[in-house]
């Protein structure tokens, strides 16, 4: 995607090019100007600078690039300028010569150089004009490859903030239709003014009869005195300790109470609440998850989603859930501890409800699933604590991760740090970590000679201390370089 976007940013800049604004007075300001002197200002003046004679053939060369010198040196002394760039540009170099010998105002040239280190062309950007009357030219180029380099870069980010926006976007829509679409009152609620900042359909139906406007309005306007005196007390011991709470409350205006109960977590560095509202009046049919509580959205979702106790054995799942873990139903997982699944036993999900007793909520906790008959994935966890009318229970949410660490078949990248070497620990064994990170330095090593030596593949197994053989293997092993050509 980048690669082919970057032609079209090079290809504007040609579009933009205009003529040179010449000096007022050339002859009265450079009259006394010696031949080093305007051979250093012009040597400086750009990243490469030519003296073609009027047959067109370079007499002399002078570089301001370290990179460009070292790539070309004086190897174009004597050569038609014509004949050191690609089969496209040379009639913008006959350009370039007919308009210097006629002196016309110098005009910007964008040209490609071949080069046969990198196997890519060198973009240069020319102006030329005459030199006396002997017919010949001087032309100053300007190196457009860190041009090249930053729009690149420009366009990386723009594409990695569309898919975070795309992400992002996907998430609110998520968001909304499982609210809209649940049977529970649900309403966020901002921390410090207590005021509704999005209700679902179920809320607005429940809280109609105590408030005519939900939205926008304080929550404890649906209470009576006592009823706001304790969901504020409540709500306070939520925000101090972060732990869900829940307490009953009457109504300013309706026949029957709420049992409300709240979470806490934050938004943009906003804390807010999470407030469920249920009736008194279906007290008795209790609100524990089920499999029909759940609702047609829950089960239709493609990740796992899984209601424990607070030691983590298991209430309800979904059959995202059922399907990862290789099941038949969910009467099987009923009663298990979740651990029975998690890649690293013992560990997991003593790490997760740990987590959730001090902070209230995890988010994409990297770890493994395994299967009842033996598949393992890539997964990842979020978990927040909930209450039900059984207690205190948590609610985690498994996905899958495995498709962006292999794609189409393609083995993922080794492990370039120690970060991601610890997220390893317990997924693979410690002779294959041990082996990985070896093969790690041993390609950087390689990488590293190659760069020194401006990739002479004789010189870096010199400094290796490798034959050129063995060299020759390992860069086939790790894909460096184009061997079959050679």
């Amino acid at each position: 995607m980048i690669g082919s976007i970057t032609p079209l940013l090079i290809a504007d800049t040609r579009v933009r090019e205009t003529a040179v604004a010449p000096f007022v007075s050339p002859d009265a300001s450079f009259a006394t100007l010696a031949p080093k002197s305007v051979a250093a200002l012009i040597a400086s003046a750009g990243d490469l600078s030519l003296v073609v004679d009027g047959e067109g053939i370079i007499r002399d060369v002078a570089y301001g690039s370290d990179d460009l010198a070292h790539a070309w040196g004086t190897a174009w002394i004597g050569r038609p300028w014509i004949d050191t760039v690609t089969v496209e540009s040379r009639p913008k170099i006959e350009s370039l010569l007919a308009d210097a010998a006629a002196d016309h105002p110098p005009r910007w040239r964008h040209v490609n150089h071949p080069s046969e280190g990198t196997g890519s062309d060198v973009a240069v950007q020319y102006a030329a004009v005459r030199m006396g009357e002997g017919g010949g030219v001087l032309a100053v180029g300007r190196d457009l490859r860190p041009l090249a380099a930053l729009q690149q870069r420009l366009v990386a980010a723009q594409q990695a903030t569309e898919r975070e926006y795309a992400r992002l976007r996907q998430m609110d829509v998520r968001h909304r239709l499982l609210l809209d679409s649940t049977s529970e009152a649900v309403v966020i609620v901002d921390a410090s003014t207590f005021k509704v900042i999005e209700a679902n359909p179920a809320a607005v139906g429940l809280l109609v009869q105590a408030m005519d406007r939900v939205v926008g309005r304080s929550l404890m306007d649906a209470f009576d005195g006592p009823g706001t005196e304790a969901v504020q007390t409540m709500l306070a011991g939520v925000r101090a300790t972060g732990r869900s709470g829940e307490t009953r409350a009457t109504p300013d205006r309706g026949e029957h109470g709420y049992r409300v109960s709240a979470a806490l977590f934050r938004q943009d560095g906003v804390p807010l609440f999470m407030i469920r509202l249920a009736s008194t009046a279906t007290e008795g049919h209790g609100s524990a998850p089920s499999s029909d509580g759940f609702g047609d959205i829950v089960d239709r979702l493609p990740d796992g989603l899984v209601v424990t106790d607070a030691d983590g054995r298991i209430r309800e799942a979904n059959p995202a859930f059922v399907d990862m873990v290789q099941l038949a139903s969910v009467e099987q997982a009923r009663g298990e501890s979740l651990e029975r699944w998690l890649g690293r036993p013992g560990v997991d999900l003593g790490v997760l409800i740990a987590n959730l007793r001090q902070h209230g909520s995890v988010r994409l906790y990297a770890t493994t699933l395994r299967g009842a008959f033996g598949a393992s994935a890539e997964i990842e966890v979020s978990a927040a604590s909930i209450t039900t009318a059984d207690g205190v229970g948590i609610a985690f949410v498994v996905r899958s991760v495995g498709r962006r660490t292999t794609v189409d078949g393609v083995a993922p990248e080794l492990p370039r740090s120690a970060s991601q070497l610890k997220e390893l620990v317990g997924r693979v064994p410690l002779k294959d970590l041990v082996r990985e990170t070896t093969d790690v330095i041993e390609q950087l090593c390689i990488e590293a000679a190659l760069e020194i030596t401006g990739d002479n593949r004789a010189s870096a197994a010199e400094i290796l201390g490798l034959s050129r053989q063995s060299l020759y293997v390992k860069l086939r092993r790790y894909g460096l370089g184009d061997i079959e050509a050679e």
